[in-house]
């Protein structure tokens, strides 16, 4: 297409494709290339913002690669200057001290970049997840998060050891990573049970302000409650499993929440482990100062 005007080549291609396949497909057509150009224009005037921020002296790779849309485009077309496997390393580094509490540690077991479906990611985690569901879920959707964020090629994630299967169960979590949601041109596919759940950004103010202290968020009429240790942020339902009540009064002692209303004690560090059941667990993801943390698309049934 040397010497050749894209934009009047797209237009022709539009043209033909309404001829072709008829009115609807052409719209369907002008709204994809529409999205496309969205997409690209948002990375170009981001490039160029944080190329003109940058403080002198500083790499300009290093700069566009730490921001999540601009390095997406760079993978996109083989201009990253990390491997898949280097960045898949810094994913998990990522989540290593949330899934501290879930499941001990994270490894990568391998990575098969020739199959069939597109490069397939094998993980183990050593450790259990105190055979709790919701603290499995969670480990599933941050490791799937985390992943998709820094290396979006992978396009299938195979994890070893979440939790000790009953007789019969599968052996493996399987695990369909996805581009981010909030991407632009990112499509929005209607929601069903094995959908993950929708990643929302906490500002400071929703958080604890110190140690050893709670709070309570309201995110899309979701009550969360954020209980921060030492060293790491905390994300549960703000409900007790015991006897239903809230837990935005419980006194937190060291790393126990004491339900007020049954006194029932959860470990926080644990995934909210208790003597009979455990509080229900949110995925949660700290980087670069921001909070980011997961709803289930059914959390607060059956309250």
């Amino acid at each position: 297409m040397a010497g050749a005007d894209p934009g009047a080549h797209i237009g022709e291609l539009l043209d033909r494709l309404g001829r072709e396949a008829g009115p609807q497909a052409r719209e369907t057509a002008g709204e994809l290339v529409r999205s496309v150009v969205e997409f690209y224009g948002e990375g170009l005037a981001r490039t160029v913002r944080l190329l003109r921020a940058a403080p002198a002296g500083s790499d300009p790779l290093a700069v566009l690669t730490a921001d999540e849309l601009v390095g997406d485009l760079l993978i996109l077309h083989d201009l990253h200057p990390e491997d898949t496997m280097t960045r898949v390393g810094r994913a998990l580094d990522k989540v290593r001290p949330y899934l501290g509490s879930h499941a001990g540690d994270v490894e990568v077991a391998g990575l098969d970049a020739e199959a069939a479906e597109g490069p397939v990611l094998r993980l183990r985690l050593r450790g259990s997840c105190d055979g709790c569901p919701s603290s499995t879920r969670t480990v599933r959707w941050t490791i799937e998060e985390a992943v998709a964020r820094l290396a979006p090629e992978i396009a299938h994630i195979e994890v070893e050891g979440v939790v000790e299967e009953p007789a019969g169960g599968a052996p493996l979590l399987q695990i369909q990573p996805r581009p981010p949601a909030d991407a632009p041109g990112s499509p929005s596919p209607a929601a069903s049970p094995a959908d993950p759940p929708h990643w929302h950004t906490l500002a400071a103010p929703a958080l604890p302000a110190h140690d050893h202290a709670t709070r309570v968020a309201d995110v899309e009429g979701n009550a969360l409650l954020l209980v921060r240790l030492p060293g790491n942020l905390y994300a549960y339902r703000d409900r007790c499993p015991g006897c239903g009540a809230d837990l935005r009064t419980a006194p937190l002692d060291g790393e126990f929440l004491s339900c007020a209303g049954c006194a029932a004690r959860f470990d926080v560090r644990h995934a909210g482990r208790g003597e009979q059941a455990h509080l229900e667990p949110l995925p949660l993801l700290e980087e670069e100062g921001a909070v980011r943390v997961a709803l289930p698309e059914l959390l607060g049934a059956g309250s």
